[in-house]
């Protein structure tokens, strides 16, 4: 894993890209009904392959991409792969690698329509996810004196990922391997959400992207350590809404059984985190 300081140079780039009508800024482009996303998956970059088989490695591919589509409120429906492989690839771990993808694939109903493959020095997936919605979930809409929580917890991915970096081994269904995803829960509480996006960077890092999208600052309401706010990876769900849906939200999250955690209100102001950039 390559972390570097100071500017964060995958957001620099992103940010060259952008125009008065861009549809960059979310967690994928809306674009009408559509929804359309893409992350990578590389090798030495977001995971070392004796730290994962073949089959976990395309199902978490997919799962990663899939969460972009949930944190909108949208149902995927398509998948494009972009697969590089190493020449040293058996069949054996070919077929692995496939099942993995089309498990992830199947749990959420999406059609894999085409893509490309070719051979690399090494193992490396890049997969565009369409999805479709009526009602999206964007990060902008977020008002001073809003709630911002997470679902679920944090801070177990950067555990994990310690323990496989030390030569450990985790378990096949620990967040690192299989992250969980919250469709239910945002499908339900979305006609009361301002805003929201998936916790992939850390929950400072993304809370960051939240304020900055929004022209506001933070007020955090309970301490958090910074091995646990800078925890990326999680694929949890950072959401914002006002302190009079607090009781809504809660009622929905009991019967989804999803962990909601407030952590800080929206203010006037602005607000920069002190993670590592990480990922490039």
């Amino acid at each position: 894993m390559e972390w570097t300081e100071g500017v964060n140079t995958e957001n620099y780039f992103i940010s060259t890209f952008r125009s008065v009508r861009t549809h960059i800024g979310d967690d994928g482009a809306c674009i009408g009904r559509w929804v359309y996303s893409k992350d990578v998956f590389f090798e030495n970059v977001h995971f070392k392959r004796s730290w994962l088989s073949s089959y976990q490695i395309g199902y978490k591919a997919m799962i990663v991409n899939i969460s972009d589509a949930i944190a909108m409120n949208a149902t995927p429906k398509y998948a494009l792969l972009g697969v590089a492989m190493p020449r040293s690839m058996s069949l054996h771990e070919m077929d692995e690698l496939s099942s993995g993808i089309q498990a992830a694939a199947a749990e959420y109903g999406i059609e894999i329509i085409g893509g490309d493959t070719i051979s690399n020095s090494k193992l490396d997936l890049s997969i565009t996810i369409i999805s479709e919605t009526a009602e999206p979930l964007l990060r902008r809409g977020l008002k001073a004196g809003d709630i911002i929580a997470h679902t679920g917890t944090i801070g177990k991915s950067v555990r994990e990922l310690r323990y496989l970096m030390s030569g450990g081994k985790v378990h096949s269904k620990s967040r690192f391997v299989a992250p969980v995803l919250r469709q239910s829960f945002v499908t339900r509480t979305r006609r009361y959400l301002r805003c929201g996006m998936d916790i992939s960077d850390g929950l400072f890092s993304d809370i960051e992207k939240l304020c900055r999208a929004n022209r506001l600052g933070i007020r955090f309401d309970r301490k958090i350590a910074k091995k646990i706010g800078c925890s990326g990876e999680e694929y949890e769900m950072l959401i914002a809404f006002s302190p009079n849906r607090l009781k809504t939200i809660r009622r929905i999250a009991s019967r989804t059984r999803t962990t909601i955690t407030p952590v800080a209100y929206a203010v006037r102001g602005n607000y920069s985190n002190r993670c590592k950039s990480h990922h490039f």
